[in-house]
């Protein structure tokens, strides 16, 4: 048997790579996609009864999905900073113009048009602009601190305005949300005057309030956290009885009951079937993985002599965990419920793609590579 080993001394594109890339950071990321493949051939063919089509519809969309996605990430996290920089300024102007199309030509699904269907494909345009954007503001922020007299908070600022009104338009007002954090994250770290933080902390509160009385979805999301009895709670309820029927070891593979009783168990819920087939304990592991990539970032972007890396890879690490985040606290009744997928967890094509684009970015940002590398 040949084994297939990488030495030090390396020098093709792919040995650099290896000794360069943040491995362990890799692996959190891979085990998280192992995990996911178990909880969606669970998932997967209660979800295809439902709407008739081949038991194993969404896990054979699944195994297509994640080649890709891994291709995606291999060739994205070979790039240099520059090049990264570069990519994610044509992708955001791509996905600004996907996302307004998405407005005259969208499908719409459950009251909101955020998909284009191009042939027999179907792709969210929201999911990409995430990573794109923070990227582009990273190299915005980092150009104005840089550069004297570039207007780079103003144009940020802009961009920002762009986006938000867009995605507020299909309406999508989770994603905004998101979008939002990761944006005003990225300004703090940038250098973000005290009074702009008290500021921007008002307006925050302000739009949140709005946004209340503006979309019914989100006034009935609210009503219904804040008191069960205002509205349909099956959902969560049903949820909640996944957690407690699981248990510490959970009911076993493939005896959960969740996954036939909710319609988006394979994606929003995803958290919930880990739960009752598999336990607290996997739920633990998961939160774990999650946790170890994001505290891995943030000490990778903290070592950082280079600005616009810093906050790059802190936009893109606040991406991850937030997104992570929501998706587990909607299941856990923890805030109200919002329609995102967990990371490399749950089933989905445009947001597995997404999600592989944008970590193939952070595994690019945060290679070793000789110091300054990565300007403008």
């Amino acid at each position: 048997m040949t084994t297939i080993s990488i030495s030090r001394t390396d020098t093709s594109i792919l040995g650099r790579w290896w000794w360069t890339v943040d491995r362990l950071m890799l692996a959190a990321v891979v085990a998280l996609i192992g995990i996911g493949v178990f909880l969606v051939m669970a998932a997967g063919p209660a979800a295809a009864g439902r709407i008739g089509v081949d038991p194993f519809h969404f896990v054979s969309r699944q195994a297509v999905f994640l080649p890709m996605a891994l291709a995606v990430m291999l060739f994205v996290s070979l790039l240099d900073p520059r090049t990264v920089r570069r990519l994610a300024v044509l992708g955001f102007a791509g996905t600004v113009v996907a996302l307004a199309a998405t407005l005259v030509v969208g499908t719409e699904i459950k009251g909101a048009a955020r998909w284009i269907h191009l042939g027999p494909l179907s792709v969210q345009p929201s999911e990409f602009i995430k990573p794109f954007f923070a990227v582009t503001a990273a190299w915005m922020f980092a150009a104005a601190r840089e550069h004297e007299g570039f207007p780079g908070q103003w144009i940020s600022i802009g961009l920002y305005a762009v986006v938000a009104g867009l995605l507020l338009a299909q309406p999508d007002v989770g994603m905004t949300l998101v979008v939002s954090s990761v944006w005003a994250a990225q300004f703090f770290l940038a250098g973000l005057p005290v009074v702009l933080v008290v500021l921007f902390a008002a307006a925050g509160l302000s739009a949140a309030v709005g946004a209340y009385f503006l979309f019914d979805h989100v006034k009935s999301r609210v009503d219904r956290f804040l008191d069960p009895a205002s509205g349909d709670t099956y959902q969560i309820d049903k949820a909640m009885e996944a957690f407690r029927d699981g248990g510490l070891f959970g009911r076993g593979p493939g005896e959960g009951r969740v996954k036939e009783l909710l319609p988006d168990a394979h994606t929003d819920f995803i958290f919930a079937v880990a739960g009752e087939e598999f336990g607290l304990l996997l739920c633990l592991v998961i939160v774990a993985l999650f946790a170890f990539i994001v505290l891995r970032g943030i000490s990778r972007a903290m070592q950082e002599d280079n600005l616009f890396v810093l906050l790059a890879v802190g936009g893109l690490v606040c991406q991850f965990g937030l997104q992570a985040l929501i998706n587990m606290a909607s299941s856990l009744h923890l805030m109200p419920t919002k329609g995102m997928t967990l990371p490399f967890v749950s089933y989905g094509g445009s947001s597995t793609l997404a999600l592989a684009l944008a970590f193939g970015m952070l595994l690019a940002l945060t290679r070793r590579r000789p110091a300054g590398q990565g300007g403008f």
